[in-house]
């Protein structure tokens, strides 16, 4: 989530709150499926999907058919059993029968090659969006896999849910992100696996008549312009987070440090509507990010890249959190360009996090020292310099 306070990482700490599992361990085949019932707000539900953790207290995490992650802790488990029946996520057209179900009246879908959009918007936006995350999708893909970091193809269609006013939105926002939704305009939910936002150009186009005649060009030429730029950049920054969690990059409810998802999604957020075939400048200098950066850096204190490191603490506190994304992009964008082969390393370490293994501030040193050494002093003077040097 890309709100200056809180990220889709943070979700970790909420589930670990309200689930708290003891003895981490999966208990059958991943491939079998299983079948839980669980009371919950007073009402009995059930989940059937794949066992993704099991603890020894009688907490579980089941992955749904959908995407849909459950966590259900031993006060709400009534009932558990699984079969020998092979897990399969499901395809685009159940999920499209599925959502279509429980999504208001007047939602309708479309499909891409890798995406599944649920509008109420006009086409045309959906439309829309859908190039625009096919776009990020291939060039996301392409980074990587030429610097050897191997993404694998994403196990469900990537759900986006584009509501046609920023009222619907809140709606749906809200029953996950409680007041925090008020701040943003769309979100990644690591719990759901979908993108949530809404029409960006509703306050712009004026009467709904008029959006219903907006053609794509006209919707590049309205959030193409510089005023607009941070709006798409957070829509962006948002898809680039579930391409992250779906492609074999992270893992969800993994504990992935925040600086390194966010850092992740700032490297890539600004896209270049102008071109056809996507990001032109894909790895460039994010001026709004290096901008604030440099205004912290006259007061940055000399231990800043160790918390950052070390822990996720400056990003749940909304004035060191202003500090800490920019300095995050910074510190992204150096060792990309100055030791490459050092972050596919550290990166690969980060893809085998498994779900809900909190690690502690040592491990999250350690697993930096091993990849870009011990000398963080040393790195730290040295990342300064470079970005100071950026014009």
């Amino acid at each position: 989530m890309h709100n200056e306070t809180s990220s889709p990482i943070d979700t970790l700490t909420r589930f670990g709150m309200h689930c708290c599992f003891v003895g981490l361990f999966t208990a059958q085949p991943s491939w079998a499926v299983e079948h839980v019932v669980f009371l919950r707000d007073g009402n009995q539900q059930k989940v059937s999907g794949r066992l993704e953790v099991a603890a020894s207290d009688g907490g579980v995490l089941v992955m749904a058919q959908d995407g849909v992650l459950w966590a259900i802790t031993p006060e709400e488990l009534i009932e558990r059993h699984h079969d020998d029946d092979l897990f399969e996520a499901s395809g685009q057209k159940e999920l499209e029968t599925r959502l279509l179900s429980i999504l208001p009246q007047g939602f309708q879908t479309y499909t891409t090659a890798n995406y599944l959009i649920c509008y109420n918007t006009p086409k045309v936006y959906a439309q829309w969006c859908g190039a625009l995350y096919e776009r990020l999708f291939r060039v996301y893909r392409n980074f990587w896999n030429r610097r050897g970091f191997k993404l694998h193809d994403p196990e469900f269609p990537l759900i986006a849910l584009v509501m046609d006013n920023r009222e619907s939105f809140l709606e749906v926002a809200k029953s996950e992100l409680g007041e925090a939704a008020g701040s943003i305009i769309g979100y990644y939910s690591l719990r759901t696996n979908r993108v949530i936002m809404y029409d960006l150009t509703g306050a712009a186009a004026g009467a709904n008549q008029r959006r219903e005649r907006l053609t794509t060009r006209e919707i590049n030429q309205m959030l193409g312009l510089p005023s607009a730029e941070r709006t798409v950049a957070t829509i962006v920054h948002e898809a680039t987070h579930q391409i992250a969690f779906n492609c074999g990059m992270h893992v969800r409810y993994a504990d992935i440090p925040i600086w390194l998802s966010e850092g992740l999604a700032m490297y890539f957020e600004t896209p270049d509507l102008r071109s056809s075939k996507g990001w032109r400048n894909i790895g460039g200098v994010n001026y709004t990010r290096l901008d604030e950066f440099r205004r912290y850096a006259e007061r940055r204190p000399s231990n800043a890249l160790q918390k950052l490191i070390g822990d996720n603490e400056r990003f749940r506190h909304a004035r060191e959190a202003a500090d800490a994304y920019p300095e995050a992009w910074a510190l992204t964008y150096y060792l990309l360009r100055n030791h490459p082969k050092q972050f596919i390393q550290y990166m690969n370490t980060m893809s085998k996090k498994g779900p809900l293994l909190t690690d502690d501030r040592q491990r999250r040193l350690t697993d930096f020292h091993s990849a870009f050494g011990n000398d963080l002093e040393k790195l730290d003077a040295t990342f300064m310099k470079q970005i100071q040097r950026i014009k």
